[in-house]
């Protein structure tokens, strides 16, 4: 008796994901070009200021310990 009520739930929530999906307005291809543009730009940059951080921490502990 419990899975024909599972069986009868599944259909619905796939019904409502479909019309959740038809909700969305997706960005052109120009905007996610330009989006991606900034993101890897923003990473580039996070990765190369944690290194200075992470040198200056190894040089200033070698400092400090000799």
């Amino acid at each position: 008796m419990a899975d024909s009520k599972e069986k009868a739930k599944k259909p619905g929530f796939f019904r409502g994901v479909r019309r959740e999906f038809k909700k969305i307005t997706w960005p052109s291809k120009n905007d996610a070009f330009k989006q991606t543009v900034v993101v890897s730009i923003i990473t580039v940059i996070t990765g190369v200021l944690i290194g200075l951080i992470d040198l200056l921490v190894k040089y200033g502990l070698s400092f400090i310990t000799k």
